[in-house]
């Protein structure tokens, strides 16, 4: 019983009764023996139903549905980035939810881009230890997801278009039971387009209950010139009020880096440096609007940058609430300042259930980027 969560190296070799399935469009059921069977012109189990094709506008898509006790190990997915010059932001369009045990209100819910750390509807790559995406936009998640009763995988296409293609694989492992303390995964996006001056962005709050805080992804768009990044990432436990049990140094410290991430070119210029690590990366920089090429469009786009911090080797564990902060502070050669700027975060995190209720997605268009 106590090696179900095992999975590194070391616990390979621990042999315990879990039983292996999948779920993808050839086997939605993710039954024993029903994999590929699906026929194509090659003939029978010949790559029949490779992905779920044309996920019109507005509806939502069961990806799977699986009864407990179980542990979804890894999620693969893949989609086209763009529709048309029109909708060319699908992953900020296409909402990812999970539920578990039969609730009615999701655990997961996240624009399916953001979940993976690619923001602002563009892919990028990311290799860490629970996320990591390959070209092109190949999306993994290794986060184990326990549930005791069922888990149900849900997909909604909030764009205008229809989705022609849509790629997934879910692994999971079935067993006979878990442990009573085992928590439930979840993540929830946020937006604020404009932070307000001398207000901490809030990532995650109106969270009631046991559990543990195990990851975040930023997605910013910075508004305002000079260095941006001496806001404190604040983590409030257990009642606390005014001022957080945890208060970290700045926000390029939180995400492992250190003075504004700066290397030099031979000109002395000083440019940003992306990096991806197992726990903490900044994989993702752009000043330009990738999604449209042609003579009547302006590429110029606030710069935009995306950052993971995965607590996996210091969890942040709390017993009754937490609520995380990020301030909007920035640095110039006149010292500190209090700015306005554009986030978008995901916070990941587990705890028992029931959990209380997210406030709701805003709107698809809303979440696209500047």
């Amino acid at each position: 019983m106590n090696n179900i969560f095992a999975n590194s190296l070391s616990g390979l070799p621990l042999i315990n009764n879990g039983r292996s399935r999948a779920i993808n469009a050839e086997n939605l059921t993710g039954q024993k023996g029903e994999g590929g069977k699906a026929s194509s012109h090659l003939g029978p189990s010949r790559k029949g139903s490779p992905c779920i094709r044309d996920i019109k506008s507005g509806d939502t898509v069961l990806l799977g549905e699986i009864d407990g006790p179980g542990v979804i190990q890894h999620i693969w997915i893949t989609v086209p980035s763009k529709v048309n010059d029109k909708n060319p932001f699908v992953l900020r369009d296409l909402v990812l939810r999970i539920y578990w045990d039969g609730e009615d209100i999701p655990s997961v819910e996240s624009p399916l881009g953001d979940f993976f750390c690619c923001g602002f509807g563009e892919g990028c790559l990311v290799n860490s230890m629970p996320i990591a995406v390959n070209p092109n936009r190949g999306m993994n998640s290794y986060f184990s997801m326990p549930f005791h009763k069922k888990a149900r995988v849900t997909i909604e296409n909030q764009c205008e278009e229809t989705i022609p293609a849509f790629f997934y694989q879910i692994d999971y492992c079935l067993y006979d039971s878990l442990p009573a303390e085992t928590g439930y995964f979840h993540a929830q996006w946020r937006r604020q387009h404009i932070t307000e001056i001398g207000k901490d962005y809030v990532i995650l709050d109106n969270v009631k209950g046991k559990g543990l805080y195990v990851g975040t992804y930023m997605a910013l768009s910075t508004l305002e010139r000079y260095w941006w990044g001496e806001g404190e990432v604040k983590f409030y436990l257990d009642g606390d009020k005014d001022y957080p049990t945890i208060c970290g140094t700045g926000t390029e410290d939180y995400f492992g880096g250190a003075w504004s991430f700066a290397t030099y070119d031979s000109a002395g210029k000083m440019h940003e440096t992306n990096y991806c690590t197992p726990f903490l990366g900044y994989p993702f920089y752009s000043a330009k609007d990738h999604t449209v090429v042609n003579d009547y469009h302006n590429d110029d786009a606030p710069p935009m940058r995306g950052f993971y911090r995965w607590h996996v080797m210091d969890p942040i564990r709390f017993e009754e609430d937490i609520r995380v902060t990020v301030q909007q502070i920035g640095v110039s050669h006149r010292g500190l300042f209090e700015r306005q700027d554009d986030i978008s975060t995901v916070a990941y995190w587990y705890q028992m259930e029931p959990h209380e209720p997210f406030t709701p997605i805003m709107d698809a268009k809303k979440r696209w980027p500047r």
